[in-house]
């Protein structure tokens, strides 16, 4: 039996911060105390202080396999994750060939098989006429059903409104949407052609992708799931104005939950004539009273996760015109240093980045034994150093794309050690080798 003892830490968790040590037995954590005295057989890890906190469960993100593996791929992008401390991930199915048959949700799994750093799910994407295998899936057999409501990287699109609403009406489990309006986004494409040609630049994308497209989209998901009384995730809000569709209640006691991404809660509009298409994503990065809103909402709660949507292109993708590029930027990697950069500036908490980060992806979706740090759960766990800062390079990126918008920043903190499963996959800035993802067991129906 392989035993880990984790001495003086800073335990982030269930909303307060205390000094403990933790003692790991394979998988799992056998003992939180005050002081935990190692015998022989056990190896330690001194944090002298430094945060530990449990591994974050991104919900969000696109690591393009299969299909798209000169982009990205599940081996490369796991192991990127947990250099970043994310010890689990919920893949999305716009690839090739699209994960819209639970068939296809099986090979998917199939893939990822010993070949994860972290743990792993999938998504079943919705189209409009694939309602008989959302029927058919099962609790467990996925993460959920996401729906497209507006066009973005892909051609899942789902706009027949009688398709929706029988998604809605039978989907056993939750329905995760991205919400745009594509007729408005659309109209606003031929105005910025008319006005620039193809030389539109990348600040009239949140022109484009409007505030008001994605309200109409998201006011258009929250009232069918209301409707149906179907359980809906919003994800990656970008506006003020969507705020107020979501409430402060605790998410124990909610049916429709909201997602914010990183990259909204670090970038505003006026990053686009330095980084342009770096930042260029959907939906669209907006303003700065925007992403205040959202820090707000995070903070009172309408907000309920934090993610990433990671979503990879190769350096070369990115270099042409407005509408040659795609939407999307490499993530992964540095997600809780943002987040704790965000509350060095005092704009989040320590604790609110462990709620929703780690806590409420595990509870959302009913996540077997994960997302919290309590004795007999998996030992999912990343140690933050707070006190020492990390640059951003080329030289140290993982991502197989090996760029990043953050490349000569520096944060104010860095991730010294992930451990997934009770094995330690990063330490000191290298990965360990140790392949040790598992999929993630879902337990939330309908």
């Amino acid at each position: 039996m392989s035993k880990l003892l984790l001495t003086n830490a800073r335990l982030i968790n269930e909303g307060e911060i205390k000094d403990v040590d933790v003692l790991i037995e394979n998988e799992h954590i056998s003992q939180i105390n005050t002081s935990i005295q190692a015998s022989n057989g056990y190896s330690v890890i001194d944090l002298d202080g430094k945060y530990l906190m449990p591994g974050m469960i991104d919900d969000q993100v696109h690591f393009r396999e299969p299909g798209m593996t000169h982009k990205a791929d599940l081996a490369t992008e796991s192991a990127a994750a947990v250099a970043g401390g994310i010890t689990s991930f919920m893949d999305m199915p716009n690839v090739n060939p699209q994960t819209t048959t639970r068939a296809a949700l099986r090979d998917k799994y199939n893939m990822a098989e010993n070949r994860c750093t972290a743990n792993y799910g999938f998504y079943l994407g919705a189209t409009n006429s694939n309602i008989e295998e959302i029927k058919a899936l099962t609790v467990g057999e996925g993460a959920g059903i996401k729906a497209f409501l507006g066009a973005s990287t892909g051609d899942m699109l789902v706009d027949n409104p009688k398709a929706l609403e029988r998604i809605f009406k039978h989907a056993p489990t939750i329905v995760l949407t991205h919400c745009e309006d594509s007729p408005m986004i659309w109209e606003s494409e031929q105005k910025a052609r008319e006005i620039y040609g193809e030389d539109v630049p990348f600040s009239m994308h949140p022109v484009i992708r409007s505030a008001d497209a994605c309200l109409k989209s998201s006011q258009f998901a929250v009232n069918l799931a209301t409707q149906y009384d179907a359980l809906l995730h919003v994800l990656h809000l970008t506006t003020a104005i969507e705020m107020n569709l979501f409430n402060s209640d605790h998410r124990s006691k909610k049916r429709i939950t909201a997602e914010a991404c990183v990259h909204h809660l670090w970038f505003d509009e006026s990053k686009y004539e330095e980084l342009g298409s770096k930042i260029k994503c959907n939906p669209a990065i907006k303003g700065e009273e925007d992403r205040r809103a959202i820090i707000s909402a995070l903070n009172d709660k309408r907000i309920d996760v934090i993610a990433t949507d990671h979503a990879p292109h190769t350096f070369s993708e990115k270099e042409g015109k407005y509408f040659e590029t795609p939407a999307g930027l490499p993530l992964v990697q540095h997600a809780l240093q943002i987040l704790f950069d965000l509350s060095a500036r005092n704009e989040i908490s320590p604790e609110l980045i462990v709620d929703r980060a780690c806590h409420a992806p595990a509870d959302i979706f009913g996540i077997s034994k994960r997302g919290y740090v309590r004795e007999g759960w998996f030992a999912d766990l990343v140690i933050i150093n707070p006190n020492k800062t990390h640059l951003v390079t080329s030289s140290n990126l993982l991502s197989k794309c090996q760029w990043s918008p953050f490349e000569s920043h520096e944060f104010s903190s860095s991730v010294d050690t992930t451990i997934v499963n009770g094995k330690i996959v990063y330490k000191d800035g290298s990965l360990t080798g140790d392949i040790g993802g598992q999929k993630l067991i879902f337990t939330r129906g309908r």
